[in-house]
């Protein structure tokens, strides 16, 4: 059982709120990518994204001069910024692409699974019992809110193979940023971990440039929208989060986006949800809460423990008592 005194539970509230932002910011690029997608491909996408952020991050970085990570978080940048910013976020929209969204969501929300298991592998993660059955309940929700969106659209044994990618992409990235913030800031290892994803995807600068030429200007704002806010902002805050849990729970905490994704669809873009993607969207949330669950119950106070003394102890004890009294006296 855990016992949580009141100062550590408030303890964990800058780390859930800074979870909150980020999943509330990651729910609100879905809406944005349908938009800069039907102008920009997915590597100029990804770029211009990457860009966007890095410049935004770079700013931020310089006026709180926070300078270069410590050589120890580098190979755990290189890590998170070629599978998480670079190789995720390319591959992710083509995937989309290529399937349905419902699939899409079912495929790529395999990564918080991953994420848990290659966390309990590498760092020394435990998986509590009460983890693993939000994680279930969450995933039996995603799955739910997909296959009540897959008649839309098709699939593609490419697009499943890229969504699948993605995720394992997305796992390993976050897997490989969590020992970077035992050396550096979020803000670093953010700052530099966009760097990377966009030095990666420097050979799509060629189609972001024509595209951007003939794109409306909606979808370039989007593309900057997603690099402001859902990278620079939303990966800052996802770090710092990170730096105070365990991957396992933050990759947990993830699947409140199709929640979130469902209800912001409704309120702007006006698709009202079916009956079975609202139930697939209470299962996510209700298996976030879950697994973010602590057990409270504090262990009662020992009571005092009177030692027994045996009777052979007792009269020993007189006899030297007696012994001490008559040499006392004979003295």
């Amino acid at each position: 059982m855990t016992n949580l005194s009141p100062s550590a539970t408030r303890s964990q509230w800058p780390a859930l709120a800074a979870a909150g932002v980020t999943v509330v910011l990651w729910a609100s690029a879905f809406v944005s990518i349908r938009s800069a997608g039907e102008a920009y491909s997915p590597g100029a996408l990804a770029l211009g994204r990457l860009l966007a952020g890095s410049l935004a991050l770079g700013c931020v970085l310089l006026i709180r001069r926070e300078g270069l990570p410590p050589r120890p978080a580098w190979p755990g940048i290189a890590i998170s910024g070629l599978l998480w910013f670079g190789v995720y976020m390319v591959v992710l929209n083509w995937g989309e692409q290529e399937v349905d969204a419902g699939t899409a969501a079912m495929v790529v929300n395999i990564g918080p699974v991953l994420i848990a298991l290659l966390g309990a592998r590498l760092l020394g993660e435990t998986l509590p019992p009460r983890l693993l059955a939000g994680m279930a309940v969450s995933f039996a929700g995603a799955v739910t809110v997909g296959l009540s969106m897959s008649g839309k659209g098709s699939a593609s044994t490419l697009g499943v193979l890229l969504c699948l990618l993605a995720a394992v992409g997305y796992a390993g990235g976050v897997v490989g940023q969590k020992p970077a913030l035992a050396h550096a800031s979020a803000l670093q290892v953010t700052t530099f971990g966009c760097l990377v994803g966009a030095v990666a995807c420097l050979p799509f600068v060629g189609q972001l440039v024509s595209e951007a030429e003939r794109a409306p200007l909606s979808a370039t704002l989007n593309m900057v929208y997603l690099g402001v806010f859902p990278t620079a902002l939303a990966f800052t805050t996802w770090a710092y989060a990170l730096a105070r849990t365990t991957a396992g729970r933050m990759g947990a905490t993830t699947y409140a986006v199709p929640a979130l994704v469902v209800l912001m669809s409704w309120l702007a873009l006006d698709e009202v949800p079916g009956w079975l993607t609202l139930a697939g969207g209470a299962l996510c949330l209700a298996g976030v809460a879950v697994s973010r669950s602590r057990s409270r119950r504090v262990a009662a106070p020992a009571k005092p423990v009177t030692p027994v003394v045996a009777p052979s102890e007792t009269a020993t004890s007189a006899r030297e008592t007696g012994a001490s009294d008559v040499g006392g006296r004979q003295g």
